[in-house]
């Protein structure tokens, strides 16, 4: 195997670590001292560098900003207890990358440009990845469509960033999710199974209009009469009807996450029955009189587990009691993090150490 060069740094004059109060952390406030940096032209990516974070500079005709090309991943490093960091799941997240640049006519990225590029760049930023529980340092890899251009077209040029900063817990407290049918979030045929920008631009007014009516977020369904249950916001979406784990099967309207994935493998090492089956929103009121539902909760990079405590179907509200830490969430939870910060082992080859 041919290894990949050293990428050039050009190190920050001044670390802004300092700043940043790790007891106190906001989701996506703070962003780590370097970024990686890769132009795309002549149908080819250029060398990459990783440099300080900052302003870039594009053209107000950059095709991005008017038709839409621009996708991105959410992943994670961690802190072991060595001193070295943790890449969760690096091939999976580069998978689902390619996946969403053909839907969206855009150049794959080589698996050597984006391992490397995580690697030397959470190895230079490694001080920024925080310890306490819970928390982490997210990785946002983007590419984006730079090409200089008015006119509608797939653009020939592009700008792939990977930049980091230090995260709390997504959801700090259980969520009351609404089950939306009015609003879609992706059709059959569109770009619900791809990982782009416009779909998260989409999903903004649904959003705001359930938190006007006191919920957190949407429960996302396909709009058919039955409802059928799709995602969580912006997660996949699980719930624990009688003994099993039931969640929608993946569909071309549904994001294949990649912690839905590492929560299925899971339940497998853990004896717990999985059901992948379309849900009607009505069943889950039935679950609830009949006392079947025990447990809800999303699921996705940011929050891992998410618990869910309250669902509103139409005019009926279902209220889920507290969940005891011997709950499957939360047993799921611990599970993941303790793979991910080294204190189980890591039998799937999940992490990447640096």
């Amino acid at each position: 195997m041919i290894q990949f060069p050293p990428i050039p740094v050009e190190h920050c004059v001044s670390s802004r670590l300092a700043e940043v109060d790790f007891n106190q952390l906001e989701f996506g406030k703070y962003m780590s001292d370097h970024m990686l940096v890769c132009h795309y032209s002549g149908k080819e990516w250029k060398t990459p560098a990783i440099v300080p974070y900052g302003p870039i500079t594009m053209q107000p005709t950059a095709l991005a900003l008017h038709y839409g090309q621009s996708v991105f991943e959410g992943m994670k490093a961690f802190k072991l207890a060595d001193g070295r960091a943790s890449i969760f799941r690096i091939r999976k997240h580069w998978d689902r990358l390619q996946r969403t640049l053909a839907r969206m006519c855009m150049p794959p990225v080589p698996f050597d440009l984006f391992e490397e590029g995580l690697k030397q760049l959470i190895a230079l930023d490694r001080n920024w990845i925080p310890s306490a529980e819970g928390s982490s340092l997210y990785i946002r890899p983007l590419v984006f469509a730079t090409e200089d251009r008015f006119g509608v077209k797939v653009s020939d040029e592009y700008m792939f960033i990977i930049m980091t900063g230090p995260v709390p817990p997504f959801y700090p407290r259980p969520l009351r999710v609404k089950v939306e049918d009015t609003y879609s979030r992706a059709c059959k045929g569109g770009t619900g199974a791809a990982k782009c920008a416009g779909n998260y631009g989409g999903a903004f007014y649904a959003t705001q209009l359930a938190r006007e009516q006191g919920f957190d977020q949407v429960l996302w369904t396909d709009l058919s009469p039955e409802l059928h249950i799709e995602e969580s916001g912006t997660m996949n979406v699980f719930f624990v009807i009688g003994d099993k784990v039931v969640t929608p099967p993946l569909s071309e309207t549904i994001l294949e996450g990649v912690t839905r994935d590492s929560v299925l493998t899971l339940c497998g090492k853990l004896g717990i029955e999985v059901e992948q089956r379309p849900i009607p929103a009505m069943e889950l009121l039935r679950a609830h009189r009949d006392g079947t539902l025990r447990e809800a909760f999303g699921t996705g990079t940011a929050a891992v587990t998410a618990p869910i405590c309250a669902i509103g179907v139409r005019e009926a509200t279902i209220e889920l009691p507290d969940y005891s830490e011997d709950a499957v969430c939360k047993r799921l939870f611990r599970a993941m993090s303790d793979i991910q910060r080294g204190k189980a082992p890591d039998t799937e080859g999940w992490l990447t150490t640096v």
